[in-house]
């Protein structure tokens, strides 16, 4: 079974679609022919071309160098939480020359992160989770990927993953996670720092009343309490008023409070929130998939899946609506020629015994070399055309009717259909071939009948 496409093969499709939704289509002829004979259906194929495309004109190497430069944004990211994190603890705790104002250090650990977390809250309800640090984070890799298409690589990936309501979740895992990483780091130090020196606490006021000090630590210590940490009572709290030295018990509680309001009211819904996105995020990627009606995708529908692949094989025929073979070349012709028709670069060509009197054109892959082919024919037409095809590959519309205009400047065409003998899609080749007006004879998949054929016109 062959593996899920994962996401760089859909930003690599998005980015092609992109591209050629702003510069046009792109020269695509030998990919286009290697996406139709891969397996699976439409979404298998345009996800094919697309990594083809990518690889031959750079835009895979830009796509790897964005996803390096994204890893290297976030372990930057993640070096300056843990030391804005450490810094901000021993910065709330001060030297320990004079007694740890709670309530300042408190709003060092918590506020900043408190207000970021409410309005990340807020922003669910206007689907802008994931802004701030995340953003942040994807600018960063931007600028250090660089290069001409790296804007348009990320645009891709933006525009994919919001378009699956993968985008907030997956920024507000990296948001959430960088805190995470700070807090950590910020409850670290404060371990360490409360194990190595001793600190005093208070709290200080000059209008409030020191019963509100006593139901704000009762009210925040309530969670830490119910973990199991020691926390100050009422007592305790009235005596913190740095008016009195405090007993070491008092300290230790204090240091109780402060590290279990930390763990409780900040790594904790952290914690929980990034969890709760990183699933988001992994549920949203999960169900990538390819929308075919998108401007640059429908395009490719018929050239990729032509109708004749994709009806129903009970369905009744559709009226044939290509141009029809109803004259050969008038004039005098001679000589033989062979061409291939768009063939897989697994068949070799020229083809083995090939007469030396059957002059063998290249394989037509572009638009420039079938002009120039028509010409050729158009003066000198040959008495015998030979033309290759991949029967593994879907008669489109296209490919018949090139078939149609070259056996119009021969005395008489026959096709050869590779693979025809174990491919199931030779009796549309047939069928298809028959509605254009060639006989049932031209076609077949014998090489050395048809080589016999142009050699001599007998098989």
């Amino acid at each position: 079974m062959p593996p899920r496409p994962g996401l760089t093969d859909h930003w690599l499709a998005e980015t092609i679609r992109l591209r050629e939704a702003h510069w046009g289509p792109i020269q695509d002829a030998s990919e286009l022919r290697q996406a139709r004979a891969g397996a699976g259906g439409l979404n298998s194929r345009i996800l094919l071309r697309a990594r083809l495309l990518a690889q031959r004109d750079g835009l895979a190497d830009t796509v790897e160098r964005l996803r390096r430069a994204a890893a290297i944004a976030l372990c930057l990211a993640v070096t300056l939480a843990i030391s804005a994190g450490a810094g901000a603890a021993l910065a709330a705790l001060g030297d320990g020359a004079r007694p740890v104002n709670i309530v300042w250090a408190l709003g060092a650990l918590l506020g900043v992160h408190a207000l970021a977390f409410l309005a990340w809250l807020a922003s669910l309800g206007w689907h802008g989770a994931g802004a701030g640090l995340g953003q942040a984070w994807l600018w960063a890799a931007q600028r250090l990927a660089r290069g001409p298409d790296a804007a348009l690589a990320l645009q891709a990936l933006t525009g994919l993953l919001a378009r699956h309501g993968a985008l907030r979740w997956l920024l507000g895992a990296v948001t959430h996670g960088l805190w995470l990483v700070a807090l950590a780091a910020s409850l670290a130090a404060l371990l360490l720092a409360l194990s190595t020196r001793r600190y005093g606490f208070a709290w200080e006021t000059t209008i409030l009343d020191p019963q509100r000090f006593v139901e704000l630590t009762a009210a925040l210590g309530w969670l830490p309490a119910r973990l199991g940490l020691a926390m100050p009572d009422a007592a305790t709290v009235l005596a913190s008023d740095g008016t009195q030295p405090l007993a070491p018990g008092a300290r230790a509680l204090w240091a109780n409070w402060l590290v279990g309001v930390l763990a409780c009211y900040g790594i904790a819904p952290r914690l929980v929130a990034w969890a709760l996105c990183s699933a988001r995020a992994v549920q949203a990627l999960r169900r990538l998939r390819i929308d075919p009606d998108l401007p640059g995708h429908a395009a490719l529908r018929d050239r990729l899946a032509p109708t004749s692949e994709r009806m129903d094989h009970d369905a009744a025929e559709p009226a044939p609506i290509l141009p029809k073979l109803d004259h050969a070349v008038a004039g005098p012709v001679s000589g033989a020629v062979l061409v291939g028709v768009e063939l897989a670069p697994d068949l070799p060509w020229p083809p083995p015994g090939l007469p030396p009197q059957v002059r063998c054109e290249p394989v037509l892959d572009g638009r420039e070399q079938r002009a120039a082919l028509l010409e050729r024919l158009s003066r000198e037409p040959p008495a015998r055309l030979g033309i290759a095809c991949d029967a593994r590959q879907t008669p489109d519309r296209g490919t018949l009717a090139l078939i149609v205009e070259l056996a119009a400047h021969a005395g008489a065409t026959r096709v050869w259909l590779a693979h025809g003998d174990a491919s199931p899609r030779a009796p549309g080749w047939r069928r298809r071939l028959a509605q254009a007006g060639l006989a049932a004879s031209a076609a077949g998949h014998d090489l050395r009948a048809l080589l016999a054929w142009l050699e001599d016109g007998h098989e």
